[in-house]
């Protein structure tokens, strides 16, 4: 079935064993066996015919339902913001494109909002809780922005796509043909919780070395993204290796929502998530709020894509210190904010002076590694969040940033301000005295903005552009209010992306083919590894087979593979 027909989404979603409709299915008997040999047994029983995901609670079996069009629906009886999944879950991949349609919110395991109460219940870990795996190929559609997934501390998700049978979590919008490209808030999003280190908690000793813990007495249960009344969940402890599974090959489409008490979901938030946890290739496609958000925690992403993001597209805060490797940021013509906006210190501005100074002394800050970053981003004004911008630095942050490519000259920039379209933006004393004694590294790194920079002075320097070329960066010089196509096919002076009628304009050209301002780069910009800055070159692209809304084309199912080109083809 091509998943862009239209269908209705069934009343009841729950059927118990003893029933016997010849309407519902459950999956015959499926073992997986994840990285950490947990075997997840998906044994529904009763008809092999049948496909819907099923668990057994208290003697009796709960499955989906089939809608009878090669779809299954579950209702809030099968698991819901009073009805958390408590028991390991298999979901499969559905025939001919079928959808497992959520009315509800999906919740694995429970809310522990203290530390004694996670002692109690015998949950220290990932993998103390139950499992939630998806088999490569499914997807996953939601029916309202009050419909979101939480992964709960001490529970995991073990979502394993492939290049061709990606895992698509989205909204009901997105499966019967009325959403837009660039729709946003049809459903919540994706929380992770962790039980990894933030700031906004109390350590005894220094982050990574022996002895390190949460102060004795003290609490560390973070309030989530989303979190009010039953859609409460919290992150934080002091396990920065913990696991909360693997995400492999996974979208993640049309998100966002504010929430009663003002917190905005992203497309995916992670809390105090651990660097057991696995995250390879992984895409954010047209999101309200961020595209991904750290608060803390050491997990690492390979391979990320944001796509359409409203707000920042990369998020980092409260001691995030992983590593991001391959980073593609493509933004709306007419929205978006930061490409990264990062911050070292979670309240910032309600912590004196003694207290920032002790948290970076013991590493408890941000300190993230980004290598090969490409942002795209468009000169907009007056965007959902604020205007298109490259980077903010703030707060006291640590970051190591290498191999990047920050271009917005493919819009022309809006002059009636000189600091609203910048590249470049450090702000806060620790994080600009930090640039200056090297904890703040950015390294082979081209702009190509019609505003370098915020203005901020960063030492003797007089704006971060000056400090940014004086440690052998490059900023390209255009002129403000004329967009520049920095393709290879454009400007001759400006040629840092290929194009071409097969590739869209998202590919870097070698960098001994580049030109910057009519010349070739600085010999300081030179690639660390390889010939090319940015995410990625079209002989090796890792980003073409699974994503969504960047190339042309039909996937196994007959549905396209985006809504319409990129504004800058």
């Amino acid at each position: 079935m091509n998943r862009t027909q239209l269908f209705t989404v069934a009343c009841s979603a729950i059927a118990l064993a003893a029933c016997s409709s010849g309407d519902v299915n459950i999956k015959p008997a499926t073992t997986v066996t994840d990285s950490n040999n947990t075997t997840i047994n998906n044994s529904g029983g009763g008809n092999p015919n049948q496909n819907c995901a099923s668990f057994v609670r208290a003697g009796q079996t709960l499955q989906g339902t089939d809608d009878g069009n090669g779809n299954c629906t579950y209702g809030s009886a099968f698991v819901g913001p009073q009805n958390n999944l408590d028991v390991d879950l298999f979901i499969p991949a559905l025939p001919n494109g079928g959808v497992h349609i959520f009315t509800s919110s999906l919740f694995v395991g429970e809310t522990y909002r203290t530390q004694a109460d996670l002692t109690a219940a015998g949950i220290i870990e990932g993998g103390d809780g139950p499992t939630l795996t998806i088999e490569a190929g499914a997807t996953l559609a939601f029916q309202t922005n009050s419909d979101f997934v939480i992964i709960n501390r001490g529970s995991r998700i073990l979502a394993d796509g492939n290049a061709n049978n990606p895992i698509t979590f989205t909204s009901v919008s997105d499966i019967n043909g009325t959403v837009l490209p660039e729709d946003v808030q049809q459903w919540g999003g994706i929380v992770i919780n962790g039980f990894g280190v933030s700031n906004k908690c109390s350590y005894d000793g220094v982050r990574g070395e022996p002895g390190f813990q949460l102060t004795p007495g003290t609490e560390c249960s973070i309030e989530a993204e989303g979190s009010v009344g039953d859609d409460e969940s919290q992150y934080g402890g002091d396990n920065d290796a913990d696991s909360s599974g693997i995400l492999r090959y996974v979208r993640v489409k049309h998100t966002g929502a504010q929430v009663a008490n003002g917190d905005e979901l992203n497309g995916i938030s992670f809390g105090g998530v651990g660097s057991g946890t696995v995250i390879e290739n992984l895409q954010v496609y047209s999101t309200y709020d961020d595209g991904v958000e750290m608060f803390g925690g050491s997990v690492d992403i390979t391979n990320l894509v944001a796509v359409y993001v409203r707000d920042d597209s990369i998020d980092i805060d409260e001691g995030y210190n992983g590593t991001i490797t391959n980073a593609l940021v493509i933004q709306q013509e007419n929205d978006g904010d930061h490409c990264i906006e990062a911050d070292g210190l979670g309240s910032y501005s309600g912590l004196d002076q003694p207290t920032k100074d002790d948290f970076i002394a013991r590493d408890l800050n941000s300190a993230p590694t980004i290598n090969r970053l490409t942002c795209i981003v468009s000169a907009n004004e007056g965007g959902t969040h604020s205007d298109g911008s490259g980077w903010r630095l703030r707060e006291g942050i640590h970051p190591v940033i290498n191999d990047a490519l920050v271009i917005s000259s493919f819009g022309a920039n809006d002059t009636s301000s000189g600091d609203d379209n910048y590249c470049l933006r450090i702000d806060s004393a620790e994080t600009q005295d930090a640039a200056v004694n090297g904890d703040l590294q950015l390294n082979q790194v081209i702009f190509a903005c019609q505003e370098n920079s915020r203005g901020n002075a960063i030492g003797g320097f007089a704006d971060e552009q000056a400090w940014a070329e004086s440690v052998g960066n490059q900023f390209a010089t255009l002129a403000d209010g004329v967009a520049t196509d920095p393709t290879v096919a454009a400007d001759s002076g400006l040629q840092l992306l290929e194009a071409s009628a097969q590739n869209p304009p998202i590919y870097s050209i070698s960098w001994a083919s580049s030109q910057v301002d009519g010349l070739a780069p600085t010999g300081t910009t030179q690639p660390s590894t390889g010939d090319f800055l940015g995410a990625l070159e079209a002989s090796s692209d890792w980003a073409a087979g699974w994503t969504y809304g960047i190339f042309d084309g039909v996937d196994a199912n007959g549905n396209a593979t985006r809504g319409q080109p990129l504004w800058f083809e």
